[in-house]
């Protein structure tokens, strides 16, 4: 059943009511669990995996990166079609697609074969985060935004968790192959569950915005033009992206990092660095939370809040990482001490930055919208980290990469700064406006924006 458009509520509230939101809410967050979980199980593998067949570090980070490349590159034209057919549908075909994906991952034999199948599992996740997100706010009201896709998004740390948990656990047991298995027949589950879920009427656009919606290029084309007429989209999509190198990069060689450094045998090293994600979901939600309230007199305050927290995050990271090396007396578990208090701010962007994205996006291409955000964030943030540190790991060591990777986070900082000059004016830009009023594709909605 299909409910009305999210532009067509009275005033600020729920689409339907509060029964139908929560219960898409929860599925969504439940899928997205699920997402994570089968994208993250690798990492918790990579010392078994290493071991057997004897890969570098670079190697092994590309099965983690290779799934957030084909994420970024299909992600546009997933959205595209769930913007203008089923938002529910596209989701249950994405969830069916990468948990048979994940499934295939158990019958590999050799690293080709593993890569690909990795590839696949991207793929069938492609969009699934921008699509989400559209749904659950198109769902519920504008002062609610913030903290909900910030559980939206710890939902993805949730699982990550479960992932690098059950994957050494797992392995331990039956093997690396098998957690592939134990992890991909849920998500077949979930995804039947999720045809229950009402969906919105697909929103109304003008003629420019409707012409833009009916192709991948179409869609490519709004895609530039809302980079380039939306500052704050451009510069929040420069600073998540960055910032999500951090939290990759940490969450992806943690494990292996404990194996080798601290010799923590494969699977207690997972559970170890299963609870530095757990501390960022939870921060996640906190500092969405955080910025949310910033936010309430002066929108611009809740991006200063982030970059301040983005700072943060860095210098103690860079501590943690690289204070041994410089002399800074610190017992193993002083410094994993510090790696938890980092894993706590560092994912402070990932509601903050998709709430400012969807603010100032129009209501009948969020989904499109978000995917700009999600093409960035896996394309340059999730898929770099993993690669980035582990090409520094194989030329200076892995204790040394996790000590540079953490100055992205400078480069985050600058950029939500630079959104703040353009965020009010863009959240203006998008306002409900009368139909004869609004001006052809591309100045409209969200592609127009008054000078920084």
């Amino acid at each position: 059943m299909h409910l009305p458009p999210p532009d067509a509520r009275a005033g600020d509230d729920y689409l339907v009511g509060r029964g139908a939101a929560w219960f898409a809410f929860a599925m969504t967050i439940a899928l997205m669990v699920f997402d994570y979980l089968d994208r993250q199980i690798i990492v918790s593998l990579f010392p078994h995996i290493k071991a057997e067949w004897g890969l570098s570090d670079s190697q092994l980070g590309a099965l983690v990166s290779v799934v957030s490349v084909t994420v970024a590159l299909c992600g546009l034209p997933v959205a595209l079609l769930a913007d203008r057919a089923s938002r529910v549908k596209s989701i249950v075909v994405m969830a069916t697609a990468w948990s048979l994906a994940t499934l295939s991952c158990m019958f590999t034999r050799n690293y080709g074969q593993l890569l690909a199948a990795r590839a696949v599992v991207g793929v069938g996740e492609a969009g699934y985060g921008s699509v989400g997100a559209a749904l659950i706010a198109s769902h519920f009201p504008a002062r609610l935004r913030g903290a909900l896709m910030a559980a939206f998004f710890a939902s993805a740390s949730v699982g990550s968790v479960l992932g690098v948990l059950l994957g050494g656990m797992i392995a331990a047991r039956w093997g690396w192959q098998a957690a592939f298995g134990v992890v991909g027949a849920p998500g077949l589950v979930l995804a039947l569950l999720y045809l229950k879920v009402r969906d919105y009427r697909t929103v109304a656009l003008d003629p420019g915005r409707e012409k833009a919606a009916q192709s991948t290029a179409g869609a490519a084309r709004f895609a530039a033009f809302a980079l380039l007429r939306s500052r704050t989209l451009l510069w929040a999509c420069i600073g998540g992206a960055a910032q999500l190198v951090v939290v990759s990069a940490i969450w992806s060689w943690l494990p292996s990092f404990l194996n080798r450094v601290h010799g923590v045998a494969a699977e207690n090293a997972g559970a170890r660095a299963a609870l530095v994600v757990l501390a960022g979901a939870a921060g996640s939600v906190v500092w969405g939370a955080v910025a949310d309230r910033a936010g309430r007199r002066q929108p611009r305050d809740k991006l200063r809040v982030v970059a301040g927290l983005c700072l943060l995050a860095m210098a103690i990271l860079v501590t943690a990482f690289a204070g041994p090396a410089f002399g800074l007396a610190m017992s193993p578990s002083a410094q994993f001490g510090l790696i938890l208090a980092g894993g706590f701010v560092m994912t402070c962007t990932v509601g903050p930055v998709s709430a400012v994205v969807i603010d100032v996006v129009h209501p009948g291409v969020r989904a499109t919208g978000a995917s700009v955000l999600s093409l960035f964030q896996n394309l340059f943030g999730l898929a770099a980290g993993p690669l980035i540190a582990g090409g520094l790991s194989d030329a200076l060591g892995l204790s040394t990469a996790l000590a540079i990777t953490p100055l992205f986070g400078i480069v985050a900082a600058l950029a939500f700064v630079r959104a703040t000059r353009s965020y009010e004016s863009d959240l203006r830009a998008v306002q409900p406006a009368p139909p004869a009023s609004d001006p052809p594709y591309p100045l409209a909605g969200a592609e127009r924006a008054a000078p920084a």
